[in-house]
C-alpha cells in the first residue's frame, strides 16, 4: 500500500506485479481478508445484487449468504493481489446468478456476465487497480465463456453508488456491452 505523510501526495501504486484471482472455495480466504480490512465494505459483501427481500439483513447474515455461494461453486468474482495481499474487488458472474438487474433485461439471453461492485481501498484509488481490475474481470467472463459482459458505471457525482465503477474508469460509456473480439454486435 503506498505510504504518505501529511501534506505529501500518495504515491501511485506500482502495479507491475499485481495479480488477479478467481473467488472459490479455496480462494475466499483473501475476499474474506480484503472485506474485513478497515474502511472495506463489509457492510453488504457484496450481497445486494443476490439478495431479494426487501427486509433488513445484518452483515454477518450477508457474509454467511456470500460464503455460501461460494462453497456452493457459484461465481461471485475475483480478488486483486498486490505483493501477495488482497487489494481490490471486481464482482463478475454470469447475470443469471444475480437478482433482476434491470426492468429491460431480456432473461432468455444466455452467456451473458453482469459487472456490478467493484472495492478499491481509498489508498489505492486514482493509481489505476479499478481499470486493471475492469480489464480483468472481462478476461475471467469471456475465459470462463462468456458470450458478452455487461457493465453499470455511474457518474462520480452518484453518492450512493461509491462501491461501483464510475464512468471514468472505462471510455465505453454509461452502459457497458462487450464482445470478445471477433465477435461484436452480437
Amino acid at each position: 500500500m503506498p505510504n504518505s505523510s501529511p501534506g505529501s501526495q500518495p504515491q501511485e501504486p506500482d502495479l507491475s506485479g499485481i495479480r488477479f484471482v478467481e473467488v472459490t472455495q479455496e480462494t475466499r480466504g483473501r475476499f474474506e481478508d480484503l472485506f474485513e480490512q478497515p474502511g472495506a465494505p463489509k457492510y453488504c459483501w457484496c450481497m445486494a445484487w443476490r439478495h431479494a427481500g426487501r427486509e433488513h439483513v445484518q452483515s454477518d447474515e450477508k457474509k454467511r449468504m456470500m460464503m455460501a455461494l461460494i462453497d456452493a461453486g457459484t461465481p461471485v468474482g475475483i480478488v486483486a493481489e498486490l505483493d501477495g495481499k488482497p487489494v481490490g474487488w471486481c464482482w463478475v458472474a454470469p447475470r443469471a446468478t444475480y437478482r433482476k438487474l434491470s426492468k429491460h433485461q431480456d432473461d432468455a439471453e444466455i452467456g451473458i456476465w453482469s459487472i456490478v461492485c467493484f472495492y478499491v481501498p481509498r489508498a489505492l484509488r486514482g493509481g489505476g487497480l479499478a481499470s486493471a481490475l475492469l480489464d480483468a474481470a472481462i478476461g475471467h467472463a469471456f475465459g470462463k465463456g462468456a458470450r458478452a459482459v455487461e457493465a453499470y458505471p455511474v457518474d462520480e457525482a452518484a453518492p450512493s453508488y461509491r462501491s461501483w465503477a464510475f464512468a471514468t474508469c472505462s471510455s465505453r460509456g454509461a452502459s457497458t456491452r462487450s464482445a470478445p473480439p471477433g465477435r461484436a454486435g452480437m
